[in-house]
């Protein structure tokens, strides 16, 4: 089984807490967790931008890892939200079994 993290940045606790009730609730995810805040630097539009965000973890099947990026991108409050995937290469196997399990077949 083929599992992957998605993540992303959000400005808002209780929005990101949304996203992931939206995935949870559908079985897109096995789990979420919401880190922060944090302090974010990054160019924006020709400026250097500083912002506090929460970062958010999102465990699921590969397979899923594209309907996450775009339920996340739909309800997400930025015009270009960072939403990144990263292929979980090694890790317990009843971890990734219990993310297979959790999750929807795509």
């Amino acid at each position: 089984m083929d599992c992957v993290q998605v993540q992303f940045a959000i400005d808002d606790a209780d929005k990101a807490d949304e996203i992931v009730a939206f995935l949870l609730d559908r079985h897109l995810v096995a789990c979420g967790q919401r880190i922060g805040p944090m302090v974010s630097r990054y160019w924006w539009e020709g400026s250097l931008e500083q912002a506090e965000e929460w970062l958010v973890l999102l465990k699921t099947r590969a397979q899923l890892a594209a309907r996450v990026t775009e339920a996340i991108v739909g309800a997400h409050p930025y015009q270009t939200p960072e939403v990144i995937t990263v292929a979980i290469v090694e890790g317990s196997q009843s971890y990734r079994a219990w993310i297979a399990a959790t999750t929807v077949e795509d």
